[in-house]
Order: structure tokens, then C-alpha cells, then sequence
């Protein structure tokens, strides 16, 4: 099982174990880590699941999607290691993976 690092905005670390084939979001959510909201479900329609990818780890998690940017692009907070969470599929290739939550998700 890939153990992921999300670390909320004031620095609080939740260190979590995924299942593969889940998404970065779903996992989030199962462990009840704070600052991910999921408003569409993960429907890549909404962006309340906005992360940044600590860039160490950007090769491996990979670039936004088509139908993703769009949604980032509407993020005034987006960097250029933004994802969004309901995107990022879990595997072990992804075990260690660190992210960051914002602030506020919009």
C-alpha cells in the first residue's frame, strides 16, 4: 500500500495509507484530512480538490489533463505544480508522494 503525505496549510502532516486505484481525493476523504472538499465528486468539474504536488514528485504524478487545466485555470492560487486531486491516480510508482492543501479551495 503507497503511504501519502498531505500537508494541510498550517503545516499539520497527515501521513496516510492508499489504495491503489483510488484517487489522491478519495484517499483524502477516507482519512478524513481536512482542506480537500470535493464539491463535484471527483468529476474533474469543480477544482475544491486543488493540491500542489511537492515538484520533486511532478515527473511521476504528471501534468494536468485536457479536461483538468481548465479547472486549474480557474484557481487564482495555481502554480505551476498544481493538480487537482481527483486526477491523480493512486499506484505504488506513488508511494512517498508529498502534497500540499491550500489555504482555501475555490
Amino acid at each position: 500500500m503507497p503511504r501519502i503525505t498531505l500537508i494541510e496549510h498550517s503545516g499539520k502532516e497527515h501521513v496516510v495509507d492508499a489504495k491503489n486505484g483510488d484517487s489522491l481525493m478519495t484517499t483524502a476523504i477516507k482519512n478524513r484530512v481536512p482542506g480537500i472538499d470535493a464539491d463535484c465528486g471527483g468529476a474533474c468539474s469543480c477544482g475544491t480538490c486543488h493540491v500542489f504536488v511537492d515538484p520533486a514528485w511532478m515527473a511521476r504524478v504528471g501534468e494536468p489533463g485536457e479536461f483538468e487545466e481548465p479547472m486549474l485555470d480557474m484557481n487564482p492560487e495555481r502554480a505551476s505544480h498544481s493538480r487537482l486531486s481527483c486526477q491523480i491516480d493512486i499506484s505504488d510508482e506513488l508511494d512517498g508522494l508529498v502534497v500540499r492543501l491550500p489555504e482555501f479551495q475555490f
